[in-house]
This record gives C-alpha cells, structure tokens and sequence, in this order.
C-alpha cells in the first residue's frame, strides 16, 4: 500500500551539491518527502526520510531568503525549503512536524484528532495571533509613514503592535506583549523597517522589539516598500507596488518568446491592480515583469495552440486591455477556480 499523500505543491529547494536553489515539485508523504523537477515526472529526483528527522522553522541561515525550513535526517543531512509565503511555509511545517510525530508514535496521519487538545493559559498561537493582527476590520493597521526624508508604505509602529495585544486582551501588560511581540519578530511573523528597529533586531538594543513610536514594522507579506522622497517618475513606477497583497503563490508561466513553461511566484494586489511575477530561485526582490489587471479578461482553458498534452490541465488565460495574453497553470482545479476569482475581483478595482 502506498503512503498517503499529505501535501504536494512548489517549493523553492537549494541543492545539495551546487547550492543553487530551483523550483521543484515537493511531495509530503506520511514517511518522508519525495521532490520532483516537474509536477508530471512519474520518478523523484530524491526522497527524504522522515524517520528521526527534525525540523527548523524559520530557518535564517540564508540572510534576505524568507520562510526557509530545514529538516535534518539521522545521517545529519541538511535539506533546506523556502516557500512563497509565510502561511504557506507554516502548513508545510505544521504537517512535516505532525508526521514526524505519528512516525514516532507508531500512528497514521490524521488531520482531526478525536481528542481535544489541552492548552495552559500561557501558551501563545503565534501563528493564529498573526492572523488576527492582520485582520482588515479588527487588526494593525497598515500606514504610510515617513523619516528621514523617506516614505515607509505598509508600516505601523512598535508601540502601535503592543498598544493592539493589551487593548486585544492578548497579553496582561505592556511587559507581557513586549516579549509575545519579540517572539513574533523571531518567528518572521513580523518584519523590522528602518534603521532603529533593525538595529534592535540585530541585538544592539536590550530587546528585540521596541515598543516605541519611531520604531517601523511591517507583515512580511504586506507589500511593504519603502521609497525615497524623490522625482514624479519614480513615484509612478512605484504606484503599482501600493495594493494590498490579495493572493500570492506559484505557477507555471508560459514565456512569449520561447514558449517554454517555468515556475514563478506570483503576488497578486489590488487598487491598483498588478500581478508581479517573480522568479522563486532568485529571492530577490525585483519582479521579471508586471501584468496590469484594469479592464482584463480572465478565464479558464482548455489548452493553447504553443502547449504540450502533458501541460494541458487546469490552464487559464488573462487578456489585458492592451490585448496581451498569457497563459498560466495552476496545479489543481481549485487552485485555479481560486486565482480566476481572486483576478477577476481586483480587475474591478478603480486603478
């Protein structure tokens, strides 16, 4: 009988030889992890065993790389994951810890566990907290501030995340969100802005996180940018990076010249409307290009004139107003279903 799949989809994974990192297809299985060059090989590239293994998450060995894990075999074999964005990069390591768990317990993986969990009322769910400080109604919000003659976009201060945790009833004081509001800095749930606020995160201050007014964070997937006040012409090149981050994750992409399919990260924003792709190996933060979603034309394919069999499924198109089109592949028809929603919503926006 084969091994229950858990999750599959693209992960960005650095070689164990040349220390390049490539797109591949990761596979989690409920005894190890099987990683593929393409989602249609029918053979592994290599495969890890789970058995003994630990994981690290964040994982900060690799400086501006963000949400990287690590899982160390028994025989001390390093093998490092970065995925597209943070939540993503939480599901697969909640899921590799829970199946590394039922290997050691002698049970199968389950989702639901019949028993309810017990939790001591100190114990924090940083990963639920993030979610809730992100809200749009009820969460931090996202501001534009500035100093030093530069604009910080998507920021909100230090004092603003303690004043949310004790007014939220999340911590008891001040003192108490301080060290809940560090511990979200460590875990990349947060993200320092500006030179006071890294320098404390790099450990020039007595704690990492300053509850201070003049101190700038932001969510790592917020869309933050940070721009010097400068020419007409640069503030219209960066109105593209102002929405707000409604969806990001990776597809294939058709190229225009070549015609040849290869991963990216896509971070879709609205008001205004852009779809940025970006090349996953890279980690950089420039994108290859940019599609402009006003007045677009989204919808599902069956298949395209420059397209393999094997690349047929769960195709769609966007057709901008300027008539362009590209033709992009999800990995699953919800997945795809979920991103034709999503462009189709921020097409209407007003920009």
């Amino acid at each position: 009988m084969e091994p229950k799949r858990i999750r599959e989809g693209y992960l960005v994974k650095r070689g164990s030889v040349f220390n390049t990192w490539k797109p591949m297809w990761v596979v989690l299985l409920e005894d190890g992890i099987e990683f593929y060059k393409k989602k249609s090989d029918n053979s592994p590239k290599g495969m890890i065993p789970l058995k003994g293994s630990t994981l690290t998450s964040p994982c900060q060995d690799f400086g501006k790389r963000m949400f990287v894990f690590k899982i160390t075999t028994t025989k001390q074999q390093d093998h490092f994951f970065q995925a597209a964005f943070l939540e993503e990069r939480d599901a697969w390591v909640r899921d590799t810890k829970k199946a590394i768990k039922c290997i050691e317990g002698g049970q199968k993986f389950a989702r639901k566990s019949t028993r309810r969990s017990i939790r001591l009322p100190e114990t924090v769910d940083l990963g639920a907290l993030y979610l809730s400080m992100k809200d749009i109604e009820k969460g931090i919000k996202e501001l534009n501030l500035e100093k030093d003659k530069k604009i910080f976009n998507h920021c909100f201060t230090g004092n603003c995340v303690i004043d949310w945790l004790v007014s939220n009833k999340s911590v008891r004081n001040r003192q108490e969100g301080l060290m809940i509001a560090s511990s979200l800095l460590g875990e990349g749930y947060l993200q320092p802005a500006g030179e006071l606020s890294k320098n404390a995160a790099d450990g020039m201050a007595e704690n990492p996180f300053l509850d201070n007014p003049d101190a700038f964070y932001y969510f790592p997937d917020s869309g933050f940018f940070c721009e010097e006040n400068s020419s007409d012409d640069d503030v219209i090149l960066k109105e593209e990076f102002r929405g707000v981050i409604i969806k990001q994750g990776c597809l294939l992409k058709q190229g225009h010249r070549r015609k040849n399919w290869k991963v990216r990260k896509f971070i879709l924003r609205e008001d205004p409307a852009y779809l940025h792709y970006y090349d996953p190996a890279a980690g950089g933060e420039d994108p290859l290009g940019a599609i402009h979603l006003r007045g677009c034309v989204v919808t599902s394919v069956e298949s395209n004139p420059d397209a393999r069999k094997s690349e047929e499924e769960n195709l769609f198109e966007i057709i901008t107003a300027d008539e362009v089109h590209y033709f992009l592949q999800a990995a699953t028809p919800k997945e795809r279903t979920e991103w034709i929603k999503a462009i189709q919503v921020a097409s209407r926006t007003g920009k």
